[in-house]
């Protein structure tokens, strides 16, 4: 298991650093600067802002300082239009929030979704089992800027229950409808592969066999189906972890939660090119994280993918 580990991270670093290169690569070859406007600067002034910033200096020089810079110390940058501000300091500020509402939508996600879809498998063809492919179907065509305002219509406006937005340091209230408005969709995406899972181990000869030594069902579910189920639905849950705990711009943006999201959005309206750098590059380390991390459970619970 150990030499599995050190095998992927051998792969996982370098990945990392071929991300944070080419965003960087790509980022400065956009047209347009951070400091250029439709009324320009003159050119002295441009000039001292570049050296300032050490935008002067050749691309390649640039490039290591940024490099070396998050290697040693994790570190961003200054912001381009925040002034005295870091892009960490930025970050710091938007990704509590984001992974606050995050993880909360994915722990909802997870549960609600393979209950659903285990519940389904199980009374395959009865009315629990329409119900949760009703809902799962239902919930998959309502993405997040359709779910928002329709929580916000009926949980504000109609009876009054829940604040339309805010954050306020996360209290309940203001986190409920940014959860489930996150949520539902990956929720529903669960409960589909789980139960199509299910339904393809409950068929397996090994648990024939099992229903054949009169196993009771909750062992025969729980014991012998239910880690092979949850193969394909692992492989999910690593790239939707980190799309939940990035947060959603829908989600930031609706209901006006200071994330990561409304940060990353108005550095791209600023051209505040280090804020969107820094943000696409914590983003990619999650994803190649998590990833990894579901390699390992994956190989955990099925040994064969070890070798």
């Amino acid at each position: 298991m150990i030499i599995y580990i050190l095998k992927r991270l051998s792969v996982a670093l370098p990945t990392i650093l071929i991300l944070i290169i080419i965003s960087f690569l790509l980022m400065h070859s956009a047209p347009g600067g951070p400091f250029t406007s439709e009324k320009p600067l003159p050119e002295q002034v441009l000039k001292n802002i570049n050296a300032k910033y050490g935008l002067d200096q050749p691309i390649y020089n640039q490039m290591f300082n940024y490099v070396w810079g998050i290697i040693t110390e994790f570190d961003f940058g200054p912001s381009f239009r925040y002034k005295d501000r870091t892009v960490n300091d930025i970050i710091a500020q938007g990704f509590p929030v984001t992974l606050k509402y995050g993880t909360w939508s994915f722990i909802l996600a997870v549960l609600f979704g393979t209950s659903l879809g285990i519940i389904a498998a199980i009374r395959q063809n009865t009315f629990l089992d329409y119900l949760a492919v009703g809902f799962s179907i239902s919930a998959q065509v309502l993405p997040n800027f359709v779910m928002a305002p329709i929580l916000v219509l009926i949980f504000t406006l109609y009876l009054g229950w829940l604040p339309g937005g805010g954050w306020e340091g996360g209290q309940i209230q203001f986190v409920i409808m940014p959860v489930i408005a996150l949520s539902t969709s990956y929720l529903a995406s669960i409960a589909r592969l789980t139960r199509s899972s299910m339904l393809e181990v409950l068929n397996s000869n090994f648990i024939r066999t099992a229903k054949a030594k009169g196993l009771p069902q909750y062992k025969i579910v729980f014991y012998h189906a239910l880690k092979p189920t949850l193969l394909p639905v692992i492989s999910y849950l690593g790239p939707a972890f980190v799309g939940m705990i990035t947060g959603s711009v829908v989600i930031d943006m609706y209901f006006s939660t200071g994330g990561i999201g409304v940060l990353f959005v108005n550095g791209a309206l600023n051209r505040d090119y280090s804020t969107i750098m820094g943000i696409t590059i914590l983003v990619g380390c999650l994803t190649i994280t998590f990833n990894l991390l579901v390699d390992i459970l994956y190989a955990w619970i099925d040994p064969k993918i070890r070798y």
